[in-house]
């Protein structure tokens, strides 16, 4: 299994200045659900190496109830991305909203703290194979990024 699901009501104790659910506890909750699906692929444990991206679309309320849906996009030598779907559901009207998403990059790791190599990853799906094909593309734009930054870091580069 390459998925999870975490169901959170909120609190008071999430709450931010505006008495909305604070993107820090979302966040939080987000590396939580990442973690638990990698986990399950691995079956070894897995750290966060990265959130490659998080996006609000829309505030939670304190005492609204948070579904997060964790799933493995992809996965490489000892690591893989982990795509969360964050919905929020007001508990009296029953509307849910999609209100984040994150994609999460973790690491397998040993007893030692050391990256371990994962299992590949079964696509059956049309949208499993997309997610997979989008999650390489991001890991393309990652490698290319850092190769940049340490380009211009280079003593010889024009920017020295």
């Amino acid at each position: 299994m390459s998925e999870a699901i975490l169901v959170k009501w909120t609190s008071p104790l999430d709450a931010n200045i505006d008495r909305r659910v604070h993107g820090g506890a979302v966040m939080r909750l987000c590396d939580e659900a990442a973690g638990l699906a990698a986990i399950r692929h691995t079956r070894q444990r897995a750290v966060t190496a990265a959130f490659d991206r998080m996006t609000f679309l829309h505030p939670v309320e304190v005492g609204e109830v948070l579904t997060l849906k964790a799933a493995v996009n992809a996965v490489w030598r000892t690591s893989l991305e982990v795509g969360v779907r964050v919905e929020s559901e007001d508990p009296l009207s029953g509307e849910i909203r999609h209100t984040s998403s994150a994609y999460v990059t973790m690491v397998a790791i040993d007893e030692n703290g050391r990256p371990v190599p994962v299992p590949p990853l079964s696509l059956t799906t049309p949208e499993q194979r997309r997610r997979e094909r989008e999650a390489q593309l991001r890991r393309a734009n990652r490698l290319s990024e850092r190769e940049q930054i340490i380009s211009e870091r280079r003593p010889d580069s024009p920017r020295g």
